[in-house]
């Protein structure tokens, strides 16, 4: 069932705004050497399942259902090469690369399903995959390979958790499944780094946050925002996210906007603005 407009609009606000409060959060954590990546994610996917599982108590829901593998590993995935990426990777770079991936992934996930481009759409995808290279391109201020390599694996894996989130009914109990099922997974992953494990009660914190309110929550939200919303419009709205997340980089981390980080956004958000652009007008000129 589609989610009124009004409704699918607040929610989709608040889905924004937890995604780029994790890499503000992840980033705090991680920068100051709170705690370890492997610790942040493991104690993220464990307060995100506890969070949802009281939720669906509360509400007299089932806590677990037969799990979406597809959903679980990209979930996984998605929160594990999050984590590794920002131990070097600024707030606001980070966001970009993920966010940019994303809209990339779910944009050529259409062309696969049958979508054909229009030669605008097409120039708007060569301009925003330029803008994603030229902030990867080698100089003083490019970001850490490493780093760079591991935000484009996440953001694969959130565009597929995504692409998943819009075939599936009942968007609650989903989510909680997936978390659910990640973590035996990710218990394993940290017990592999055990010999570096550093876990703050401030690094602890903060990733408590990110789990229950920014990732638990903020998912749930999402997954039920994606039922009133098309592949297209779900590409869309995430272009606010590297946005609010430089706003939070430069607030709680003073970190600074370097010209290569404005200048690439602005071609990868209006390349992609662009191709979406392009895309509903069709659409909408089909319907008339």
């Amino acid at each position: 069932m589609k989610a009124p407009v009004t409704a699918c609009a607040a929610l989709t606000a608040l889905a924004m705004l937890a995604f780029a409060g994790n890499s503000i959060l992840c980033r705090m954590a991680l920068r100051q050497e709170l705690i370890d990546a492997a610790s942040f994610t493991t104690v993220r996917i464990v307060a995100g399942a506890a969070t949802l599982g009281l939720i669906l108590l509360v509400r007299r829901r089932p806590a677990i259902t037969t799990p979406n593998w597809p959903g679980v590993l990209a979930l996984f995935c998605y929160m594990i090469f999050f984590s590794f990426a920002y131990l070097s990777l600024a707030t606001a770079t980070g966001a970009l690369l993920l966010f940019g991936t994303v809209q990339l992934t779910m944009l050529t996930a259409a062309w696969r399903n049958g979508e054909r481009f229009s030669l605008p759409a097409w120039a708007g995808l060569i301009v925003a995959f330029a803008g994603l290279v030229y902030l990867l391109a080698p100089g003083v201020t490019a970001p850490d390979p490493l780093g760079a390599t591991l935000m484009v694996i996440a953001g694969i894996a959130w565009g597929a958790y995504s692409l998943i989130g819009q075939r599936t009914d009942g968007a609650l109990l989903a989510t909680s499944t997936n978390f659910f099922y990640c973590v035996p997974i990710t218990l394993g992953l940290s017990a592999l780094y055990v010999s570096s494990m550093d876990v703050s009660a401030q690094g602890a914190m903060l990733a408590i946050a990110s789990g229950a309110l920014a990732s638990g929550v903020g998912y749930a939200v999402w997954y039920a925002a994606l039922s009133g919303l098309t592949a297209g419009s779900a590409a869309t709205v995430q272009l606010s996210v590297p946005v609010i997340a430089a706003i939070g980089g430069v607030l709680f981390l003073s970190e600074p906007l370097s010209f290569r980080l404005i200048v690439a956004s602005a071609l990868t958000i209006g390349g992609i603005w662009l191709v979406l652009l392009t895309r509903f007008r069709r659409v909408s000129e089909t319907r008339q």
